[in-house]
């Protein structure tokens, strides 16, 4: 190992291949900020700049465009709540609210130093890890990740403020729906698309979260006839843009970042999980650790709130690379881009990558460490500028927002359909927001509905029907356990408190 590590240094910290760190970092956090589009598009147009470099310059930039959208995705979540990629939507939950209460700056360095730590942490994880991690990413099977998807809709409890666990358990259900709309993947039958062709494909999860949080926004705020951000035009746009932490502040996130770290680059390592669902378990996680009062706090500016899903998202990213490399298996929509560049190169990623091609193994896990410094020392220099936006007037910042929410759906499919269902989606999403039902359950249910389904059926399709599945593998039956284990403490919590 120790001379696969010399090998990726001497590689990585070459001129050519630290420019291109550089400048898919660079590349990667612009395209983050910009809503509606995210790393797989910037990748894909990367692969034919790629084709006339080496394997491992081309995957090293690659890799820089990938953790650098991650890393610039927040920006937008927290500022005009957009979430410029999908794994930043758990992001905006704390961060928006915070940047809304005159602490923009703040949100923003608490977000850089999270991803910088997950980032980090998780690149050391991939160092000593990889290889026998692949181990763990073939151990998965389809009723464990239908447990570990149960598990995530537990993290419901963490959207639902007091009183109000009914409204968030309906906009589950309404996510479960929209999840089911489409061509169904096992069979080929087109479900709930109303003779519609353009419904056949299901509906884009970019679309549903800008719809959801983006234009509903805007839209909530024109009809308020006011800009609920008002307190924040009193605030100068020095404290506006301050970065400063101060102690206890800084004390959160210690406690944040070790444990949501490690959540993040496991779910990072199974394949098809990626890092929205690595946020989401890792927000839902944090709440449950944290104090009665700490609680209280989450989706209204909480430093763990907004700490845990920042930091689980980059070490997601981190964590995907191992069944890439070490398997050949592309853990996101973003890594099978990378996998077919890969295939372009003429190299075969597998479990002897390491040993045929051990430039490019490490040399992409060595640029990792160096390309999370770099993202550090571009980002925090231009917060205070980057904060500034906040002090736009709405008459400007809301048709920027609209702006950006039709042009980025409209880029991805370039049809006029998803437009009129975004606006359909916003307005009935700015009608329930009117009413305080929750958006986070109804995002975090479509997220997780699809991969439900699909691994329930196939499922009980190995089992012929029955349920056996649930307790067969000691796997699938320990986190049941631990999911019926958090469901009883909150039961227990409840009626703890009335009494």
């Amino acid at each position: 190992m120790i001379e696969g590590i010399l090998i990726g240094l001497q590689t990585a910290l070459s001129f050519k291949n630290i420019l291109m760190v550089m400048m898919g970092c660079f590349f990667g956090t612009i395209i983050g900020m910009l809503p509606g589009l995210g790393p797989m598009t910037a990748i894909a147009l990367m692969i034919t700049i790629t084709y006339g470099f080496e394997p491992a310059t081309g995957l090293i930039l690659m890799a820089g465009v990938y953790y650098g959208a991650v890393f610039g995705g927040s920006t937008s979540s927290i500022l005009i709540n957009a979430p410029g990629v999908p794994g930043t939507v758990a992001t905006s939950f704390d961060g928006y609210p915070m940047a809304q209460q005159g602490k923009a700056g703040k949100a923003l360095a608490i977000a850089a130093y999270s991803s910088f730590a997950g980032g980090t942490i998780s690149a050391i994880f991939l160092l000593f890890a990889a290889p026998s991690l692949s181990k763990v990413s073939l151990a998965f099977r389809s009723p464990d990740y239908f447990a570990l998807m149960v598990l995530g809709l537990t993290a419901v409890s963490a959207f639902s403020s007091k009183g109000q666990f009914l409204k968030a358990m309906m906009m589950v259900i309404l996510g479960l729906m929209l999840a089911t709309v489409g061509q169904d993947s096992l069979s080929d039958i087109t479900r709930f698309t109303f003779n519609n062709m353009n419904l056949t494909d299901g509906i884009s999860f970019v679309l549903v979260v800008m719809a959801t949080f983006a234009m509903s926004e805007a839209l909530t705020i024109i009809l308020k006839g006011k800009d609920p951000s008002r307190a924040t035009e009193q605030i100068s746009l020095s404290k506006l843009g301050s970065i400063k932490l101060d102690k206890d502040e800084r004390n959160k996130m210690l406690k944040s970042i070790p444990r949501s770290s490690v959540l993040g680059f496991l779910i990072g390592v199974l394949p098809g999980a990626g890092a929205t669902i690595a946020s989401f378990l890792a927000y839902g996680m944090e709440r449950n650790y944290v104090k009665e009062d700490e609680k209280k706090l989450f989706g209204k500016g909480s430093v763990h709130g907004l700490a845990a899903p920042e930091t689980a998202n980059n070490a997601a990213c981190s964590g995907s690379f191992v069944p890439l490399l070490t398997l050949g298996i592309p853990g996101s929509g973003t890594t099978a881009v990378m996998l077919g560049a890969l295939l372009g190169f003429g190299i075969q990623p597998g479990p002897r990558l390491y040993m045929t091609n051990p430039e490019i193994f490490w040399s992409v896990i060595m640029s990792m460490y160096i390309g999370m410094v770099i993202l550090l020392i571009l980002n925090l220099p231009l917060i205070p500028y980057i904060a500034r936006v906040l002090a736009t007037p709405k008459n400007f910042l809301i048709p920027l927002i609209l702006f950006f929410s039709v042009t980025g759906i409209y880029l991805m499919s370039f049809n006029n359909f998803d437009i009129f269902l975004m606006i359909g989606i916003a307005v009935l999403a700015t009608f329930l927001r009117l009413y305080n039902f929750p958006m986070p359950p109804l995002i975090l249910a479509f997220v997780l509905g699809g991969l439900m389904e699909e691994n329930l059926r196939r499922s009980l399709l190995i089992s012929n029907g029955s349920f056996n599945f649930l307790w067969d593998r000691p796997l699938t039956a320990v986190i049941l356990v631990f999911t019926i284990s958090i469901i009883s403490w909150q039961i227990y919590s409840s009626f703890k408190k009335k009494k």
